[in-house]
């Protein structure tokens, strides 16, 4: 389901909010909790230590991030999204990727109309290299009470 301008204000200022809320400002590469290079607003992609970014960079790479991971939730996800769900599904489709959420039983469930069931399977992804991370339960259950909005 393509998104026209209109619904995109929703929830893209949603999954901002979210997004930044999580993952934090920080304009020198650090290595996030299992050791990969990090900067901005959690973005990985290229990053070395030593680098730095501008606000501006980092907005910049967020928007564009934001964009990405839209576009994942439109490849992947068949059911009707309202605002929320979408901003809920960003913000996973931004941590986790395309293709984890492409091939998830969570895409699958709410392909086959199981919205409960499927907003509830973001729970099960707080593991980072087998390492259970605090943000990352804290940020699931927000995704999944945001996913949850407006369902039956």
């Amino acid at each position: 389901m393509v998104t026209t301008n209109k619904q995109r204000a929703g929830w893209a200022a949603i999954a901002l909010t979210m997004v930044a809320g999580f993952e934090g400002l920080r304009q020198a590469a650090y290595l996030d909790p299992v050791g990969i290079p990090t900067i901005c607003f959690g973005e990985t992609k290229g990053v070395h230590m030593g680098q730095r970014a501008t606000l501006e960079q980092c907005k910049g790479m967020l928007a564009a991030s934001l964009q990405l991971a839209n576009h994942a939730v439109d490849d992947c996800i068949r059911a009707p999204l309202p605002d929320y769900r979408r901003a809920a599904l960003v913000s996973f489709a931004y941590n986790v990727g395309q293709t984890n959420l492409c091939g998830s039983t969570l895409a699958r469930k709410l392909n086959a109309g199981d919205i409960a069931g499927g907003c509830d399977e973001l729970l099960r992804w707080t593991l980072a290299k087998g390492i259970k991370l605090p943000g990352l339960v804290k940020r699931r259950h927000a995704e999944r009470n945001m996913c949850l909005v407006g369902a039956e």
